[in-house]
């Protein structure tokens, strides 16, 4: 039966000892298809996928007409200087950055986690080697130190989402752990779904441990300052009744959804991205006999996938648990869809 192929592909990428932990959901539209591995209810870290959040809330605040997406970001945040942190050949354009080249990461903002100063290291690998924590004013900061890209090409960059976060922050007149609570968590009753920061920093010992090749990283420092770029934690359960209500409506007007997927650019090898969600095209080497349709939704670094691919009426929620080697949740992912699709 197709359930048992997709369980065999998930045992076999659990048994990798290059794995953490995997939780694993692969559900079809149609309902036929409803494969859980582990515990449904258990904690994990979205990583990055917490950016379709974000780019969800900045969806309903322009709904409500208190964000044009074309409007430049910096008059907006004035308790924060962005001098300098958008470079067009030689002309400082910080001011003239938009909300929607923030959320398409295509502001030329260099990335404060992954970027690399001369003489440095990266935030990541601070953080891997001494837990730590940060403000927004600090990300600014180390931003300003890194090269910048080029305004118009894409260039991931977790600098833009914390941006977000606080202009979400400045508009709702909130928190971003309480936007998303009201706007996603409430509405949706997501029982287990929560930002993580100082309130929750004593449940991070419940969550899915984060593992960094052979190492377990405890750092309830770093990922209570990421927030709006990767801070939600969520289970398998609630994980995709998050994705199935971005795409069916109740988060995301659908005008806005399907402007969200147009403009695709390459950000690194093989993902792509819109406005506020990633594409993930399969190349042939993945998968050289058997086609796989392009996926979208988000990736996060700790391992997580949470996907959809409207083509095969597929959705998929989960992770491996593994910083290091980034390309096995997308492997599983290919090979589930492959599983998924023999009789």
């Amino acid at each position: 039966m197709t359930a048992d192929h997709v369980r065999r592909a998930v045992d076999k990428a659990a048994a990798d000892r290059r794995t953490g932990d995997v939780l694993w959901r692969v559900r079809s539209d149609d309902g036929e298809l409803d494969v859980t591995y582990g515990d449904p209810a258990r904690p994990f870290f979205l990583a990055s996928a917490t950016k379709l959040a974000t780019s969800a809330i900045l969806a309903q605040l322009r709904v409500e007409g208190r964000v044009d997406w074309d409007e430049p970001v910096a008059p907006l945040l004035p308790d924060l200087d962005l001098t300098g942190l958008s470079v067009d050949r030689g002309r400082d354009r910080s001011r003239e950055t938009t909300v929607r080249e923030l959320l398409a990461h295509t502001s030329g903002i260099a990335d404060y986690f992954e970027g690399r100063r001369k003489g440095q290291p990266t935030t990541f690998d601070r953080v891997t080697e001494e837990d730590m924590g940060w403000t927004v004013s600090d990300v600014v900061g180390w931003t300003r130190d890194l090269a910048p890209g080029t305004p118009g090409r894409g260039l991931y960059s977790d600098t833009g989402y914390q941006l977000l976060g606080a202009l979400i922050e400045r508009i709702d007149g909130t928190t971003y752990a309480d936007a998303v609570r009201r706007r996603i968590v409430q509405p949706l009753g997501l029982a287990d779904t929560y930002v993580f920061g100082e309130e929750t920093a004593g449940r991070y010992d419940e969550i899915t441990p984060l593992r960094l090749g052979d190492r377990l990283l405890r750092i309830p420092g770093a990922m209570a300052s990421v927030q709006a770029d990767g801070g939600m934690v969520s289970t398998l359960r609630d994980g995709m009744s998050f994705l199935d209500a971005f795409f069916d409506g109740r988060l995301v007007a659908p005008e806005i959804l399907d402007e969200m997927q147009q403009g695709w650019h390459p950000i690194f090898f093989p993902l792509e991205y819109g406005t506020g969600l990633m594409r993930f095209r399969v190349r042939r080497y993945f998968s050289p006999v058997v086609r796989v349709p392009p996926f979208v939704g988000h990736s996060g670094a700790s391992g997580v996938v949470m996907f959809r691919c409207p083509e095969l009426g597929l959705s998929i929620v989960g992770t491996v648990s593994q910083i290091e080697r980034r390309s096995l949740p997308y492997q599983l992912m290919v090979r589930s869809v492959i599983a998924a699709g023999r009789r």
